[in-house]
């Protein structure tokens, strides 16, 4: 797993070359659903498609959660839409490190639908335009659909009610505020999932916003052996796998629901502090 991130410098040479990569730009921000289509518009990376968190990578909100996963084969045809298959890399970015929708789209891209050849920009669109990289607006054509049909492994992901049976280390993507239950600025119940760990996302950038080295992310994450990794509606939660991944540690199940849909049901416990 030690490719899942790709630096800047090197995406801008592959984009030259013969076998360039899918770029696919999931920018979003939480609680404006039109954001990311807006940003890919005003500019984005050459080549880029849009992958939109809302339409792309998540169901209509509900009784599962904010973001809870689409059915597979409609996420299957978005994939074959944007010219996604096995045969072609694919590099995801959006603007915050890929906390927000990044993350998202790689574990959904390498760990449930299989993509053999998935990376993540790290430092994401700053990082490209620190580097000297260009932007173009509005529409691009010219996309070539792919006949991809991915088998999904479900394996990947869990439901809440393996969450409370569970034994596995519960790892909270959120910030220690909302952890705490001090703040819940998105949803209804402040606090976490009892006997679960904290660690926000944010803990595994730097202050450029590129991730930490292997080494410092291996000795701050957990090495046990079982970990489901939650936040708020399983979006975030996906950048503490990815750190896993860049630190070559097991890798966590996704909990899709996540807190969102935890305070659905007033018989699940909630904790609050430390």
């Amino acid at each position: 797993m030690s490719d899942v991130l790709i630096g800047a410098d090197a995406l801008r040479h592959w984009l030259q070359g013969p076998q360039a990569p899918v770029v696919l730009d999931c920018r979003a921000r939480l609680g404006d659903p039109e954001a990311g289509a807006r940003l890919w518009h005003h500019g984005h990376v050459p080549a880029s498609r849009h992958l939109d968190l809302d339409r792309d990578l998540a169901s209509p909100a509900g009784v599962r959660g904010r973001h809870p996963l689409p059915e597979p084969g409609t996420f299957a045809a978005t994939l074959r839409r944007l010219g996604v298959g096995p045969g072609r890399a694919v590099v995801v970015y959006d603007d915050m490190g890929g906390q927000l929708a990044a993350a998202r789209a790689w574990w959904m891209l390498a760990q449930w639908a299989g993509h053999p050849q998935v990376r993540v920009l790290d430092g994401g669109l700053p990082a490209w335009r620190e580097a000297g990289g260009s932007l173009v607006e509005g529409e691009e054509a010219g996309i070539e659909p792919s006949d991809w049909a991915p088998t999904f492994d479900d394996g990947t992901w869990v439901e809440a009610d393996e969450v409370f049976s569970s034994r596995a280390m519960k790892l909270d993507a959120r910030s220690r505020a909302r952890f705490r239950g001090e703040s819940e600025p998105v949803d209804a119940l402040a606090g976490h999932i009892p006997g679960a760990r904290c660690r926000p996302s944010a803990d595994n950038l730097d202050e450029r916003g590129r991730f930490k080295s292997s080494a410092a992310l291996r000795e701050a994450l957990p090495e046990a052996s079982e970990v489901i990794s939650y936040c708020g509606s399983g979006v975030t939660a996906c950048h503490n796998i990815l750190a896993c991944a860049v630190a070559g540690l097991p890798l966590p199940r996704l909990y899709v629901g996540s807190w969102s849909e935890w305070i659905r049901d007033p018989a699940r416990s909630i904790a609050t502090g430390d």
